[in-house]
């Protein structure tokens, strides 16, 4: 088996970090958004959700802007952009994954079970995006905006979010 490390990077809780930061962004009346009023609203860290949405950016679905009147947007219709494109871009199915993976040791047992673990683990990961597949960030929003705590901003600062 091999040891347990702390890594920085990817988390599972991401994907619904992000999928929640796409609903708020999906909004028309939201062009720009700064990272640190959607930290609130989403009641995260703004530093955490940064790093989320550079991901997001990189990957083609957000466009930021620079400065003082910088944050994020869209860069598509969310009604054209896929939960499983946000799966992917975050590799969330790759953590999950490997995770299962590297509990198998190096002896000849372990190395059995990890060609198993390596079958199964490639049968989760298309089940799961083969259902992500089906929705979209717009249809996400949609449910979401029907509930009436989006009624109310999470803060008074957060004006610019209230819907």
């Amino acid at each position: 088996m091999k040891p347990e490390k702390c890594v920085g990077s990817y988390h599972p809780k991401w994907f619904g970090l992000a999928l929640q930061a796409l609903v708020v962004l999906s909004r028309d009346s939201v062009r720009i958004c700064p990272s640190a009023e959607l930290a609130v609203y989403l009641q995260s860290e703004a530093t955490l959700l940064r790093r989320i949405l550079a991901i997001l950016a990189k990957g083609g679905i957000l466009d930021t802007r620079e400065g003082r009147d910088g944050g994020y947007r869209l860069r598509r219709d969310p009604h054209t952009l896929k939960l499983s494109e946000v799966y992917t871009v975050l590799q969330v199915g790759n953590l999950l994954c490997s995770g299962i993976r590297d509990t198998a040791g190096t002896h000849t047992f372990g190395k059995e079970m990890d060609g198993i673990f390596g079958d199964l683990t490639a049968e989760i990961d298309r089940s799961v995006l083969d259902t992500l597949e089906k929705y979209t960030v717009g249809q996400i929003a949609e449910r979401a905006f029907g509930c009436a705590d989006l009624a109310v901003a999470a803060t008074p600062d957060a004006g610019k979010l209230e819907y």
